[in-house]
């Protein structure tokens, strides 16, 4: 039953004529609306922008880029970037369904009008079944977000494992007698340590900012299918 909701919410078309409340509510919201959730994450990102070209300037991106032997944090940026990509894709879609939902869209020319159409009349259990197959189809189109997050995590620490790895192995204990090898000893095992903790720094800060970019549009869901919610108890008691 809740796998024939979760197909039919994304793409209702018919649907029942609209009464006269319906009729006097329809609007336009193909212009004119703030998208306040994109608004949002720009401010967010740029901000985070900001903070890593700060870094930049002080030479500490230099650092950790002269470091990475193994690309990891070349892996773990491009990683995010797509993350950033994804964020920014359904910022926009959940943008144009909370404005519909704000100003009333009854002519079904977003999913928020097309569900608002069908669901008229139905029983209130019938509603919240319909609501609630709405959210979770969001939910799913939002989560590969969190699961890139705590990609980066995991591919920080793998890369942390491999600087371990290069540190110990560029110490020879049949050569610690000897002073002309003890200096590339401890050169080499410095080296493994900074890549180490760098790609474990590296991929906690993008985890972080990717996870409140996800928060965000985890919000909006809560946002979305609450106020609609509201919307059609306060039609039901009308």
């Amino acid at each position: 039953m809740s796998s024939l909701l979760l197909d039919a919410v994304p793409d209702l078309r018919a649907a029942p004529r609209r009464s006269a409340w319906r009729r006097s509510l329809a609007v336009d919201v193909t212009g004119g609306h703030r998208f306040l959730l994109v608004f949002r994450l720009v401010v967010l990102n740029l901000t985070g922008a900001a903070l890593l070209a700060a870094a930049g300037m002080q030479g500490w991106i230099g650092q950790i880029l002269a470091v990475d032997d193994t690309h990891i944090c070349k892996l773990l940026f491009g990683l995010f970037l797509l993350g950033l990509v994804w964020t920014a894709r359904r910022a926009a879609m959940l943008s144009r369904e909370l404005n519909a939902l704000e100003v009333g869209d009854l002519a079904g020319r977003t999913r928020i009008g097309r569900l608002r159409a069908a669901i008229d009349g139905m029983s209130e259990h019938g509603r919240s079944m319909m609501i609630g197959a709405l959210r979770a189809k969001l939910v799913h189109r939002i989560s590969p977000i969190r699961h890139m997050a705590s990609s980066l995590v995991l591919i920080g620490l793998i890369g942390t494992i491999i600087g371990f790895i290069i540190a110990l192995s560029g110490v020879d204990q049949a050569a610690a007698g000897d002073a002309s090898q003890v200096g590339p000893m401890v050169a080499t095992l410095l080296r493994g340590m900074s890549m180490a903790l760098f790609k474990t720094l590296v991929g906690s800060i993008l985890n972080i900012w990717l996870m409140i970019n996800y928060r965000m549009l985890e919000t909006a869901v809560v946002h979305l299918t609450t106020h609609l919610v509201e919307a059609e108890e306060t039609h039901a008691r009308a």
